[in-house]
């Protein structure tokens, strides 16, 4: 009876039990389109401040991404000043944020959104702001008060040996405030690729989302060796994934300069297929009619939230060269992807025997269905783009 008891002790002070996140979550994050950028007095439209995160939740209502599932609106590194206040007290540029954390979180809650903050576990966030070693929970309290609803927790300037600890030990302060908190953790981009797997089924009871690869560029190269890598270790990557706990690809960076439309619709549909959280990081103020079509896409956005929570991956191919990726759905049917990674036109074949049989298919950009098909499915794909399916097996 003692060693149950123990036993259930442990569970409850390791896990993160917060309820969150029980599909991908979504939104919007500053970093990679508009980075540590804190000119604000010559840039206040486009620096690290309440001007631009205000003027985007304002945009993901008014043009629907918040009706579409999109949520947070999440601010990353250099939103602080460079020291704490005389009793250690966290401080936001006063430049950017001259309403305070607190007042820009009011007016993201008055929109019907979620707002997300970012911080370092180390001495300093990569951007070289005070980071939280030594304030966990002094931190994690101040966040609370905030009316903070998600937290990035980054990994400079620490001990990789001590990854582990850290981060359990914020998870548990976040825990304590009593406030739902989606915890976002970096550990695993931090570590030795090898070392991961065995972290993973740790980090799924510690964290509801976490980065494991690099940081995406504005860039189709960006997208695709983060695609290819998940492609490469999507059976370890899937087995924990689930309701709860995501592996977390990065941001979406469609509608920056980076992608052209085939491009953008292949990140879309990856990170739909892969059960990545869908976290934008562009500026909606400016973006172009079929971005935004892509970005709303209804039939994709649900591949993505499907309620079974199973992680799909590759099935076929490799890095360079034509894929085939599939992710089985709650209803029994499954996303079917075709993505010609290569830099030329290529016809791809997905063999549908998995199914049993005949099955009723959907083209989820076209928004078309397409008929019965036995057997196999075969496209002609632009280089770089993608056909994304839904395959319901009839009997």
């Amino acid at each position: 009876m003692l060693l149950l008891f123990i036993g259930i002790l442990f569970q409850i002070a390791l896990g993160l039990d917060n309820g969150l996140s029980l599909t991908p979550p979504m939104g919007w994050m500053d970093w990679e389109r508009f980075r540590c950028n804190t000119n604000c007095a010559n840039d206040p439209q486009n620096c690290i401040g309440e001007v631009l995160f205000k003027g985007i939740a304002d945009r993901m209502v008014s043009d629907g991404y918040r009706d579409a599932g999109y949520l947070y609106v999440d601010i990353d590194d250099c939103w602080l000043s460079k020291s704490r206040d005389s009793s250690g007290t966290l401080v936001a540029n006063p430049a950017g944020f001259p309403s305070g954390i607190k007042g820009l979180a009011d007016y993201i809650h008055t929109r019907g959104l979620l707002f997300g903050m970012y911080e370092d576990i180390g001495t300093e966030t990569c951007g070289g702001f005070p980071g939280s070693e030594g304030h966990f929970a002094q931190d994690a309290q101040t966040f609370a008060s905030w009316g903070v609803d998600a937290l990035k927790l980054d990994g400079c300037y620490y001990q990789a040996a001590g990854y582990q600890t850290g981060y359990t030990q914020f998870s548990q302060a976040l825990n304590s405030t009593g406030r739902k908190i989606m915890f976002s953790c970096s550990w695993p981009a931090y570590i030795n690729d090898n070392d991961k797997a065995k972290y993973y089924p740790y980090m799924a009871k510690i964290c509801n989302i976490w980065r494991n690869w690099n940081d995406i560029e504005n860039s189709y190269s960006s997208v695709a060796s983060i695609a290819n890598y998940w492609g490469d270790h999507s059976v370890v990557l899937s087995l924990v994934a689930k309701p709860g706990s995501w592996n977390d690809a990065d941001q979406l960076i469609i509608g920056n300069s980076g992608l052209n439309q085939a491009e953008s619709q292949s990140q879309m549909a990856l990170w739909a297929v892969m059960a990545s959280p869908l976290i934008m990081s562009n500026d909606l103020r400016n973006i172009t009619d079929w971005a935004k079509e892509i970005l709303l896409n209804k039939e994709v956005i649900a591949v993505n939230q499907d309620k079974l929570g199973r992680q799909g991956g590759r099935v076929v191919g490799s890095a360079g060269k034509s894929q085939v990726w599939h992710r089985q759905l709650f209803d029994s049917s499954y996303a079917v992807l075709l993505w010609n990674d290569t830099p030329s036109p290529a016809n791809i074949t997905a063999d549908l025997s998995f199914v049993g049989g005949t099955a009723s298919i959907r083209d989820l950009f076209l928004h078309k269905d397409l008929g019965r098909v036995t057997g196999s499915i075969s496209s002609m794909i632009a280089s770089h783009g993608c056909v994304m399916l839904k395959v319901m097996p009839t009997m």
